[in-house]
């Protein structure tokens, strides 16, 4: 009590001071006088108040309509404490939350890392950017040093942290697998009773699982309700869609999936992707599909990573640097 007493009566002297002199030694005593009452966590109603009290003392006769105004203003000196400490304990609370995403996205970064495999065969690019911290999508790839190159691209219906646990889930999921359980078919059926039995309702799963077959050169793949990838056909210079039918994973357990086989000839390219790719939107305009195959084919000529990473900083300009989507983007090319 008796510094908050000293506090007021030098207050009042500070303010007696300048109203006299105009002299700018007293403002800088009372910007540490602010100061000290920050570091005491004294609100500004409590300040507004030893004003008020500093001038009724300097002039007694102070008239009616400037005390009702210095009231005024206390009252409203009363509710913006009160805001500013909600906003203060909001603020706080954001910037730890923040602080745990920051850590989960690390994590989830390490979790879900995956190799990217070096053949002779096959040139393999891939590239997946998250629009916020956290990726919704997924992709894996699973070689078996004997000629078969596994291929799994995933997206989340939804985003945030939920995504990216159930993303972790199939990632653990797909680890445990016996090897020999490689047909793409299999893979998704599998992956369907883990998503159904351990994912709530509201979310699903998208997937393109393929099988690159090195030593025959056959693409056998299935699809979960996932995002049409494309298929480049060097000889004629055409895309062609692949375009697989197949329910989302997690619908219901006794779903089956359709496989189909492609053959691979040399310098053609297999084409996978998430809906951030061909859902990217320049404003308001969504961009069509023969742009981004455009975009492809003018970066042909490069290694598939080359072609992969110019593809993406193409509609990354196109969307002022601001992605609204997960981006991820999988190429494949016959090398022999």
């Amino acid at each position: 009590m008796s510094t908050l007493k000293l506090d007021l009566e030098n207050y009042k002297e500070l303010l007696q001071e300048y109203i006299k002199t105009k002299d700018e030694q007293a403002l800088y005593q009372a910007e540490q006088f602010s100061k000290y009452s920050m570091q005491q966590n004294i609100s500004p109603e409590e300040i507004i108040n030893v004003h008020i009290q500093s001038l009724q003392e300097i002039y007694p006769d102070m008239p009616e309509y400037i005390q009702s105004s210095m009231s005024f203003l206390l009252e409203t000196m009363i509710s913006y404490g009160l805001a500013y400490q909600e906003y203060q304990a909001l603020r706080e609370k954001q910037l730890e939350l923040k602080s745990e995403i920051s850590v989960a996205a690390n994590m989830q970064k390490t979790l879900l890392s995956t190799v990217k495999p070096d053949l002779a065969e096959v040139d393999v690019g891939a590239l997946s950017v998250p629009a916020k911290q956290m990726n919704g999508d997924y992709h894996h790839f699973v070689h078996d040093g004997k000629g078969s190159l596994g291929i799994a691209v995933a997206d989340v219906i939804g985003k945030g942290v939920p995504a990216a646990l159930c993303m972790s889930m199939i990632k653990y999921s797909m680890d445990s697998f016996p090897e020999r359980r490689t047909d793409p078919s299999v893979i998704l059926e599998s992956l369907n009773r883990v998503v159904e039995r351990n994912v709530d309702s509201s979310m699903f799963i998208t997937m393109f699982y393929g099988l690159y077959n090195s030593n025959d050169h056959t693409f056998t793949y299935s699809s979960a309700g996932h995002e049409p990838g494309f298929y480049y056909h060097k000889d004629r210079d055409e895309f062609e869609e692949i375009d697989v039918p197949g329910l989302v994973l997690g619908v219901s357990p006794e779903i089956t999936y359709t496989q189909f086989e492609k053959k691979v000839e040399k310098g053609d390219m297999i084409i996978l992707l998430t809906d951030g790719v061909t859902e990217c939107r320049q404003g308001e305009r969504f961009i069509e599909q023969e742009e981004i195959l455009h975009v492809i084919k003018q970066y042909s000529h490069l290694p598939a990573q080359g072609i992969v990473d110019h593809v993406y900083k193409h509609f990354e300009r196109l969307q002022d640097f601001h992605l609204r989507d997960d981006f991820t983007l999988i190429i494949l090319r016959r090398n022999v």
